[in-house]
C-alpha cells in the first residue's frame, strides 16, 4: 500500500476559492510518512510549554469539556489538492492560550508519532487555528490524525499536525520535519510558499 491515496491529481480550476497551483478534490487524501499511531483517549494529553518553564496540560475529558467551536474551512495540501468547505469541531487555540504567559513569537507543534512543524504564534491565535477532533460531524479518523489534530487552514495542510500532542513555544522559528527537508518555513498557499 502506498503512502499517497487518491485525490492527488485533478483538473486545474479557475475557482477563486483555490490558491494558485491547486485543484479541487472531493476525496480526503491521506499522506503519511509512517504508520498512523494508535492513541487511546484515556492516554491522550495536550500540552503547552513556554520559554519560562510554564506547562499547561489537558486530559481528553478536560479537553472536550472546554468551549467547542464548529467551523467550516477550505484546506490546501502542498501536493496541490484542495478540499473546500470542510466541517470541523474542536477547541480554538485562543481558548487553550487563555492562561498562557509568553513573549515567544513561534511554536513547534509536536505530534504523538514524533512529527514536528513550526508555526508562528500569529498564525495560531486570533481565531485562526483549532485543535480539532471531529470532521464532517464524526470523530476524526485515525488516518486523518484522530483522536485530534491541529487545524491551521490558512496554511498548507502539513502545518495542521496530525495526532497533535502539544505546542512548545520558542523564541526562534525552529524548522520542523518537513521544513528541515526542503519545505517552506511558513507555508502560505496564496503565496505558493511550498518549498524553501
Amino acid at each position: 500500500m502506498g503512502i499517497i491515496s487518491s485525490g492527488f491529481r485533478g483538473r486545474r480550476s479557475e475557482n477563486p476559492a483555490l490558491p494558485p497551483g491547486q485543484h479541487e478534490t472531493h476525496d480526503f487524501p491521506v499522506l503519511t510518512a509512517g504508520p498512523a499511531p494508535l492513541i487511546p483517549v484515556d492516554e491522550w494529553e495536550f500540552f503547552i510549554t513556554t520559554e519560562n518553564g510554564q506547562r499547561l496540560s489537558w486530559s481528553w475529558n478536560e479537553f472536550v469539556g472546554l468551549p467547542q467551536e464548529e467551523v467550516t474551512q477550505d484546506i490546501h495540501c502542498v501536493t496541490s489538492w484542495s478540499k473546500l468547505g470542510t466541517a470541523w469541531r474542536g477547541v480554538s487555540v485562543d481558548t487553550l492560550f487563555e492562561n498562557v504567559e509568553t513573549t515567544s513569537d513561534f511554536a513547534t507543534a509536536h505530534s504523538f508519532d514524533g512529527y514536528t512543524t513550526n508555526v508562528p504564534l500569529w498564525d495560531l491565535l486570533g481565531g485562526k487555528a483549532w485543535v480539532a477532533w471531529e470532521f464532517d460531524h464524526e470523530p476524526l479518523e485515525r488516518a486523518h490524525g484522530g483522536p485530534a489534530r491541529l487545524l491551521v487552514p490558512h496554511l498548507y495542510f502539513w502545518k495542521s499536525a496530525k495526532w497533535i500532542h502539544g505546542l512548545e513555544l520558542t523564541g526562534e522559528d525552529v524548522p520542523g520535519f518537513w521544513e528541515s527537508n526542503g519545505y517552506h518555513l511558513h507555508g502560505n498557499p496564496w503565496r505558493e510558499e511550498r518549498y524553501s
